[in-house]
């Protein structure tokens, strides 16, 4: 089969390796129909040390279940699915606390331990506790929303959580990818009176406010913590959204939650330290976050998008074939494309 492999910063290469195959009783086999590129890929892709093995890529996926461990119950052979970016078995006492990221059986796809899904097929471990059914079609219109459950919706949702985002406070996101902006969804899904959003390019902006985004900042570091203190009557946002990771993002998130507010990181940091900890911690602000459990949020989300309520499959603004994912990488890096969505 067909899979992507990282070998090192930039280079990335689709190469024929051994078919996916079922390896304990509890896995699924799925054959990929849809992926995406994520921009947590594109760490790798700027930074990984040269491998002589390589990596297979890709954490986010939806396909058809084509075999199953003798094991499994939950899903059948023909079952259309969508695979979170995490795998877990659902039964731990994490996976039952909704923190499937933390799964003491659990994991992480495209890892370097388990094979990623930015290929034909993937062997998906746990699949009673990973796997979600879905009830449309292969085909189906949806199947681009649907997709971002598997991730960036869900990991907006996370940091709307985490920064207690409720009606009537004022919002502010950090990031205008595309978790930053499946970010701004979120707030307005949960009742953000004000959506800031903290970005500059132009193509993301538009679709921020057609998301829900009611204020722009487009300056960066001190200019940026003013301009959203202008807007906030000096006082900050109640809810911020860590979308980013690097540390420039983090001390603007911390420095423009009002005393008492809340700070969800998304984000994955960069930096050992977080920044800004002494007026964090001066201003009672709450800081949570970390990999998003996006399997305990597939059932409240999946409504909304069937229902067309919100729409995060807007977030993909260029398709690829999995021959073509080294370009979907390039586009990426580039900001030429917010997200990549690989049809098979």
């Amino acid at each position: 089969m067909r899979a992507t492999m990282m070998y090192g910063a930039g280079d990335v290469r689709i190469e024929t390796v051994a078919d996916a195959r079922l390896i304990e009783t509890t896995d699924a086999l799925v054959r990929v129909t849809r992926a995406a590129i994520c921009g947590s890929d594109l760490w790798p892709y700027k930074t990984m040390e040269h491998s002589e093995t390589g990596r297979g890529m890709g954490h986010e996926a939806i396909g058809i279940v084509e075999a199953i461990g003798a094991d499994v119950r939950s899903v059948k052979v023909g079952d259309v699915v969508i695979m979170p970016f995490a795998y877990s078995d659902g039964t731990c006492l994490f996976c039952r606390a909704a923190l499937q990221t933390s799964c003491i059986h659990g994991g992480f796809f495209g890892n370097g331990q388990v094979d990623g899904a930015q290929a034909d097929a993937v062997r998906v471990p746990q699949a009673d506790g990973t796997l979600f059914v879905l009830p449309v079609g292969i085909d189906n219109a949806l199947i681009p929303s649907l997709l971002t459950l598997a991730d960036v919706m869900g990991t907006g949702h996370h940091a709307a959580l985490a920064a207690k985002v409720g009606p009537g406070k004022i919002a502010a996101v950090v990031g205008d990818g595309a978790v930053g902006l499946c970010g701004v969804i979120a707030a307005r899904r949960l009742g953000a009176e004000r959506i800031i959003l903290l970005g500059r390019h132009p193509d993301r902006i538009a679709l921020a406010i057609k998301f829900g985004a009611t204020d722009i900042v487009s300056e960066r570091g001190d200019e940026a913590i003013e301009r959203v203190r202008e807007l906030t009557g000096g006082f900050g946002a109640h809810s911020v959204l860590e979308c980013v990771g690097l540390d420039e993002s983090e001390r603007t998130a911390f420095s423009i939650a009002r005393p008492g507010g809340a700070v969800g990181r998304v984000g994955v940091p960069q930096d050992e330290t977080m920044p800004a900890s002494r007026p964090v911690f001066y201003s009672n602000v709450t800081v949570g976050g970390g990999p998003a459990p996006t399997r305990a949020y597939i059932p409240e989300l999946l409504p909304d998008v069937l229902a067309g309520r919100i729409e995060p499959g807007r977030v993909f603004d260029k398709v690829v074939s999995l021959e073509q994912v080294p370009d979907g990488y390039r586009a990426m890096n580039e900001r030429a494309a917010i997200k990549v969505l690989i049809e098979f």
